[in-house]
């Protein structure tokens, strides 16, 4: 419970992503947070938590606090930055760790031919880091956040660590260079290949420090722009990718960035269910013979009904002979690359490893979404719940109602089988 004297703008707190300001009785700003749902991160200072390790001083910080500022944002990715550019603004008392300045991070754009996004401590930044650096961004508090908000809005500015090819050296005149990991999930625009121009790519480090700048819906405004232009002009294939950016910055899945960070204040309310079984559920399988027509289904189960409209299979293309872990990644990177609606729940047909690699998918792509399993178990013959171990609350709640489970599961298998004879029987 918030003491009644401590004045909270509008009178409450929301129950939404933002940032918020403690302030003294002088009306200096001592402390800036960032939150998932401002409502609970707030409350939770004063219910005398002892449990951090910074307790003396939090403790004295909050007797100190008098009012309470905030600005929601949409995202937690937007609150994350507005939190390190107020930070750097009032460089409130309270969020100085320690005197070296050795806890925060910045994010600086290197200043090259093709700049590079870089994580630099404040100890290494220098005083002269205005004129070293094309930008600096920060500081921030959570190193964790900051690199998983790097590796979300890469789907949606695609920037580069490579080097460009020197193409007049002896080396790449024996061999090629090589594309790197990252080009092939299209979250690299080619500079390892030589596939971009610095112009190009001098205009995607613009939008990207737009973008930490805080001024996201100016960049939206700019794609739409450019998008109705190069409809215009009949570049679709531009209009397309445009099309995709704007989807994406408007509709980022961003609550895992700080889910560990917010993790004691985030947690379920008591009563509360883990995971929506009653919401969007979908099902998948790998089917194949020796390893050959390798197909994939993705059904889909809404209020506890199959929803026939939205299942849709896969051929898979990228994986050679029977090797179900790997055509799952395939299946679910090909699925998540696509704007359909955000499911509730994933059920995989299969143990431990085909979870396991469907986890490793979500997190890639940012999405708090759970995973659980179902494996026919050592003899077969008993359906057994593969869950996350993290996510023990939810395993509880999809062994109350894994009835429903199996049956989605048994779908999945169903459609996979019926596409994998259709795709053999194109064979023969």
């Amino acid at each position: 419970m918030i003491p009644k004297n401590v004045k909270i703008k509008n009178g409450t707190l929301p129950d939404e992503p933002g940032v918020y300001l403690m302030k003294n009785a002088a009306d200096e700003v001592i402390y800036v947070g960032k939150a998932t749902s401002l409502k609970r991160r707030v409350a939770s200072y004063f219910q005398g938590d002892k449990s951090d390790d910074r307790g003396e001083r939090i403790a004295q910080m909050v007797s100190e606090i008098r009012s309470i500022d905030y600005i929601a944002k949409p995202t937690v990715i937007e609150s994350l930055i507005l939190e390190a550019n107020l930070i750097k603004y009032y460089f409130p008392p309270y969020n100085v760790k320690d005197k070296d300045n050795k806890s925060f991070l910045y994010l600086v754009i290197t200043k090259e031919d093709f700049p590079k996004p870089l994580l630099v401590r404040g100890t290494e930044l220098g005083d002269d880091a205005s004129k070293k650096y094309k930008a600096v961004f920060g500081p921030y508090t959570s190193p964790r956040s900051l690199r998983a908000a790097l590796d979300l809005i890469r789907r949606a500015i695609p920037w580069s660590t490579c080097d460009s090819p020197d193409v007049s050296s002896t080396k790449y005149q024996v061999r090629k260079p090589k594309a790197c990991f990252y080009y092939h999930l299209h979250q690299c625009p080619g500079v390892c290949i030589g596939a971009i121009s610095k112009k190009d790519y001098g205009k995607i480090i613009r939008d990207l420090i737009k973008f930490f700048s805080g001024k996201k819906d100016d960049l939206l405004k700019q794609y739409k722009r450019e998008m109705k232009a190069a409809s215009k002009a009949q570049m679709f294939e531009l209009a397309a990718e445009l099309r995709n950016k704007i989807f994406f910055l408007e509709h980022i899945q961003d609550v895992a960035i700080l889910k560990r960070e917010d993790n004691d204040v985030d947690k379920i309310r008591e009563g509360e269910a883990p995971v929506n079984v009653f919401g969007r559920i979908e099902g998948y399988d790998i089917s194949n013979i020796s390893g050959t027509s390798s197909v994939a289904s993705m059904v889909v189960f809404e209020n506890g009904a199959p929803a026939k409209a939205e299942y849709r299979k896969f051929r898979i293309k990228t994986v050679v002979g029977s090797n179900d872990v790997a055509s799952m990644r395939e299946t679910l990177m090909r699925r998540f690359r696509n704007s359909w609606r955000k499911p509730d729940l994933l059920l995989i047909d299969g143990g431990a490893p085909q979870v396991n690699a469907a986890i490793q998918v979500v997190r890639h792509f940012g999405l708090g979404i759970p995973v659980v399993g179902l494996a026919k178990g050592p003899d077969r013959k008993k359906d057994e719940l593969v869950c996350d171990h993290n996510n023990l609350e939810i395993c509880k709640v999809c062994e109350r109602h894994k009835d429903l489970l199996v049956k989605v599961r048994d779908e999945a298998h169903r459609f996979a089988v019926v596409y994998h004879r259709k795709i053999r029987g194109r064979l023969r």
